[in-house]
């Protein structure tokens, strides 16, 4: 007998993966079935998950490549353009790179540039982060986050002086604060009951790109104990103080 591999008909796939992706935004991987996932998708069958992506877990990791495929590919082409121009020159430049690599995340998703009021792959990568971290960056293929780790390496050289340690450290807090700054204004944009003028001014992502800076900007603490700050930065293989700041 023929083992026959997972199937994607593609607009089934798609709208599944989309409901998914809303659900595990919402709930967390841990807080939805697939049966849950199919029921929602209008999915007769509730093996639909696995006919068409193998398992949950190779869902929640399609999900992931397909959102981080594209704000790669946005740094990316915004570094390259900055470089060309001898740039960036200044650390809101890199700002305003991941900030905006990260917005409207519906907008290609059926190759058509409009949006379809679904946008939740934010808050989805947030839940993920915080829960199953390393399926996260296991399903980045070391590959899907090469403009990001570009952003760290001219920020590491526009950043007032510091032990590497503490820039380290200031990634953290950076992506910590996109993250979740971001998934509040994703929520209310898609919020169907009420407006939010304030997450829908530009002057507002203005804003959060200017403290972003500023936390980027701020100089060192006055004082430093060098055993902490080789904590901090993870140069001990077994410590765990502080996340590697290897994607966002």
């Amino acid at each position: 007998m023929v083992r026959l591999g997972p199937k994607q008909n593609g607009s089934a796939a798609a709208y599944i993966k989309r409901v998914a992706r809303r659900l595990f935004a919402e709930r967390g991987v841990d807080g939805v079935t697939v049966r849950t996932i199919a029921e929602a998708a209008g999915q007769k069958n509730h093996g639909a998950v696995g006919y068409h992506f193998g398992s949950k877990e190779a869902l929640v990791r399609e999900i992931v490549l397909d959102g981080a495929v594209l704000i790669d590919r946005r740094r990316q082409g915004a570094l390259d353009r900055l470089e060309h121009d001898g740039g960036p020159h200044d650390i809101r430049e890199v700002v305003d790179v991941l900030i905006h690599s990260a917005l409207n995340m519906d907008e290609d998703e059926d190759g058509d540039g409009r949006g379809d009021g679904e946008d939740t792959y934010i808050r989805f990568i947030t839940m993920l982060g915080m829960t199953h971290r390393e399926l996260f960056l296991d399903a980045l293929e070391g590959r899907w986050n090469a403009g990001y780790l570009r952003c760290l390496e001219h920020l590491r050289r526009l950043m007032p002086p510091m032990p590497p340690a503490l820039k380290n450290q200031r990634f953290v807090f950076m992506g910590a604060y996109l993250s979740s700054i971001l998934s509040m204004r994703e929520a209310a944009m898609t919020d169907p009951l009420r407006t939010h003028p304030v997450w829908s001014s530009p002057r507002t992502i203005e804003h959060l790109a200017v403290t972003l800076s500023a936390l980027l900007q701020a100089p060192a603490p006055a004082a430093h104990d060098v055993d902490d700050d080789q904590r901090i930065a993870g140069s001990d293989a077994g410590s765990e103080m502080i996340p590697r700041p290897e994607a966002w």
